[in-house]
């Protein structure tokens, strides 16, 4: 019988063979497998490490996603419990024996974390950022309407952020938005970059890096968020999720007092910790399949801890959207149809 860690050892050691039954729309380009996302879907995103010391980790740039090959199996398998993920684990090694679930269950909020040099790498990032307000960042938020973003404690500014291509491998550096992931205890546990340059339309503009993917996560982002508006001792009542940075942001310029996180990706947002004392939460809608299974998961969960939850439906694409091209004020009245009765006059300004 081989426990869970063995049996990742296991598959590691076949890692590229791994790849090609499970991710067959990539391909190998050096040490590392390239594939689109755990759907298997053509692209570029989502890469596996082939060789050397971490070997089968693996890591989706636009999504957060990261793990080790058991975890692979279980997002593109659409497993949930983990005695099912060392079955098919075993069917691929062609092993015989069955094991017995492990005894702390198969809760992947259970596991120890799978990379912890990445969660100290983020902590380390953190510490060489400086503050939001003034700088590049900031702009870069304004642009999108949010004026208050220098007032999050989690949001900073890294004028110099590695940057590294993951199919040729150069390197370079590019300022960034730097957003920090924090568990309910508020320790930090990741970080979420978003690389920037000036736009090239406008002198004063400023946009996204014109690279493949100019968002990247590191550290443990499972069950954690990037939190606003948070009481120090961490008991929420009411709370918003959501899944984007900026859309979640553009609730929290609308709705100032309303505790509100983000969750950065639609898998993530299904596997957040909704903190203690949580009656209500009101979940950010986006206009995706992904997003719908964000929405299902969390909403799942928290009904099954006795928390109430309710969808706040953007009228464009996503919040962020609303609050550029349709104002404040308009989003504030949608908004206005959608909340509680008492919650209307706790959170949303007259």
């Amino acid at each position: 019988m081989l426990s869970a860690s063995k049996l990742a050892d296991r598959l590691a050691c076949d890692a590229e063979a791994v790849c090609r039954h499970y991710l067959s729309a990539g391909l190998r380009a050096g040490n590392y497998w390239i594939v689109g996302d755990v759907a298997n879907n053509k692209g570029r995103s989502l890469y596996v490490h082939l060789t050397g010391p971490r070997a089968g980790r693996w890591t989706d740039a636009a999504t957060g996603q990261y793990g080790d090959l058991l975890d692979l199996l279980r997002e593109t398998c659409g497993l949930v419990d983990f005695r099912d993920v060392a079955d098919e684990a075993r069917q691929f090694l062609s092993l015989v024996q069955p094991e017995p679930a492990p005894s702390r269950g198969g809760d992947p909020h259970d596991y120890p974390p799978i990379d912890r040099p990445a969660v100290e790498r983020a902590r380390r990032l953190l510490r060489m950022t400086q503050p939001l307000a003034g700088t590049l960042a900031d702009s870069y938020l304004r642009q999108r309407a949010i004026l208050r973003a220098s007032a999050h404690p989690a949001l900073r500014f890294h004028p110099s952020c590695y940057y590294r291509d993951l199919l040729t491998g150069r390197t370079t550096s590019y300022p960034a938005l730097i957003a920090a992931v924090t568990d309910p205890s508020g320790a930090i546990t990741g970080v979420h970059r978003t690389f920037l340059e000036a736009s090239g339309l406008d002198p004063n503009g400023v946009g996204k890096a014109r690279v493949d993917t100019p968002r990247r996560a590191l550290g443990r982002l499972l069950g954690n968020a990037v939190r606003f508006r948070f009481p120090a001792g961490g008991f929420v009542p009411v709370l918003t999720a959501g899944e984007g940075l900026e859309s979640m942001l553009s609730l929290s310029h609308v709705m100032p007092g309303m505790p509100v996180v983000s969750a950065l990706t639609a898998s993530h947002l299904a596997s957040f910790r909704l903190p203690a004392g949580c009656a209500r939460l009101y979940i950010a809608a986006d206009a995706d399949a992904a997003g719908r299974h964000g929405i299902e998961g969390l909403s799942r969960r928290a009904q099954s801890l006795g928390i109430l939850p309710l969808v706040l439906a953007p009228e464009l694409g996503d919040f962020n959207e609303d609050l550029r091209r349709l104002g404040p004020d308009r989003l504030t009245v949608h908004l206005r149809a959608q909340l509680a009765p008492e919650d209307i006059q706790s959170f949303l300004p007259t």
